[in-house]
């Protein structure tokens, strides 16, 4: 059987109210009720020893004891208390008061008998009636010769108490209509936490991952709310990286397949134009020589993709030691000169004869060559400086060219992956394949080192490479 949180909690709090309740309610009234027979039994036994002062030394039988009693029963007439003077056979002698046949037990005479004691009754028999009783010994020379006996009907003491447990009654209703009505609105505002956190927790389930619910330090459902939301963020975080990793991969895949598509493509039209002998035995050579070129860019390609993959997945593992900086520069200005020369473009070196680099050799002159084969490829009838020097603590490359020039809203994307810089005039990316820059970057940065670029549209790029140097070796230059 399914019953709602909200009327669990009534039951529950409305159990605990309710037993609460009448516990404190039986509590209640039995002390108001021994509190008000106490008091009558207090005010008897006042009287009583007022009495025994009063006719302390007098026979009982006397007409001076029966006048002092006479006394007393005029006094307290209006309070239905009945006096009677005893003798030691427990005979009554004097009585005054509504009940003139009242008497004394063989228990309470016994009682006080030996004169060192007094009967205190707050709610006893006598008779058809209730009453509180009070049993004093009278002595006469310090001998035991009766004793007073006071008693006082309850009625009206019950009458007190019964109209009191009334308004009892009636207070424990009014409680219990507070409780039940304060119960239902706390309830009601925690079931309606618990609920929002079930919406919210129903939102998530569908991939929302935008809902928050509020939360506190005040109570459990607070805190719940607070790891909700920790939850939450952490959910969409993931789902943010899974996003942009499928959307990598996704791009990844289509820039591939578009840089393998025009070599494959190159490649089967000159084998099946040589399969069909529609190519001329002039052109054989050429067609020949396309192909060896086209392979040579597939295989940069899987290279290129392969030395990004090692380098995003920490593979990569560097030999750093001292390099000369203008060995490397003339390396490259040698190897590259043939490519410059097809586009009319002057390579100049300018560096310090002492200037040194510290670095992984392989890897700087594979960061270098990029960059200036970049160079290259955008520039056209022009210059490239490769220059260095070396500052306290680092040494500073530049890469400067007078090519085509980038433009400024361009600049940071040159390091992404697959980067095409101009698409609308020529297929080739950054880097030849537009996975050179992204390479460099990654390379400079596991250097330790940073890389900037300035470029104006037109007029020219300049890359400027910077490696830090050892302590020892910042040390010796200071």
């Amino acid at each position: 059987m399914r019953i709602k949180y909200i009327y669990q909690q009534l039951i529950s709090h409305l159990s605990v109210i309710l037993v609460a309740l009448l516990v404190l309610s039986l509590v209640f009234s039995h002390y108001i009720e021994k509190l008000v027979f106490s008091m009558k039994a207090d005010e008897l036994q006042g009287y009583g020893y007022n009495i025994v002062q009063d006719v302390q030394g007098d026979d009982l039988w006397s007409a001076a004891t029966y006048s002092t009693l006479l006394r007393y029963s005029e006094e307290l007439k209006g309070t239905g208390i009945t006096i009677g003077i005893f003798n030691t056979q427990r005979n009554r002698i004097w009585s005054f008061g509504k009940d003139l046949n009242i008497n004394i037990t063989h228990a309470e005479w016994d009682e006080i008998k030996d004169g060192s004691s007094t009967v205190i009754k707050p709610s006893t028999r006598r008779g058809d009636q209730e009453v509180a009783l009070v049993a004093i010994p009278y002595s006469v020379n310090n001998v035991v010769v009766g004793g007073i006996i006071l008693t006082s009907p309850l009625v009206e003491s019950k009458e007190m108490i019964q109209e009191i447990n009334k308004y009892l009654i009636y207070i424990l209703f009014l409680v219990f209509g507070i409780a039940l009505l304060m119960s239902f609105i706390f309830s009601r505002v925690h079931v309606n936490r618990i609920k929002k956190l079930q919406e919210a927790t129903s939102h998530v389930a569908e991939g929302d991952y935008s809902v928050k619910v509020s939360s506190s330090t005040f109570d459990e459902i607070g805190e719940l709310g607070q790891d909700f939301n920790q939850m939450v963020d952490r959910l969409r975080e993931s789902k943010e990286a899974i996003d942009a990793l499928e959307n990598r991969r996704r791009q990844f895949m289509s820039d591939v397949s578009h840089e393998l598509k025009t070599p494959l493509t190159t490649i089967s039209g000159v084998i099946e134009g040589l399969n069909n002998n529609m190519i001329p035995e002039n052109e054989r050579e050429k067609g020949l020589k396309l192909i060896s070129q086209e392979a040579k860019r597939l295989i940069r390609l899987v290279n290129e993709n392969l030395d990004y993959d090692k380098i995003r997945s920490n593979q990569i593992v560097l030999m750093k030691e001292f390099i000369s900086l203008q060995e490397v520069l003339e390396i490259i200005e040698e190897q590259l000169s043939i490519l410059a020369e097809e586009k009319n473009v002057k390579i100049y070196v300018d560096v310090d004869n002492a200037a040194v680099i510290y670095a992984d050799y392989d890897r700087l002159i594979q960061i270098i060559m990029n960059i200036t084969k970049n160079s290259i490829q955008f520039t056209e009838n022009g210059s490239i400086w490769l220059s260095g020097h070396m500052e306290v603590d680092r040494t500073i490359i530049e890469v400067k060219d007078t090519g085509i020039g980038i433009d400024a809203h361009e600049i940071e994307n040159i390091w992404k992956r697959f980067y095409k810089a101009d698409i609308s005039r020529t297929n080739n990316p950054y880097g030849e394949f537009g996975l050179g820059l992204s390479i460099v970057k990654q390379l400079v940065q596991f250097h330790e080192g940073d890389i900037h670029v300035m470029s104006e549209k037109g007029k020219g790029t300049t890359f400027t490479i910077y490696f830090p140097l050892p302590k020892e070796k910042v040390t010796e230059f200071a």
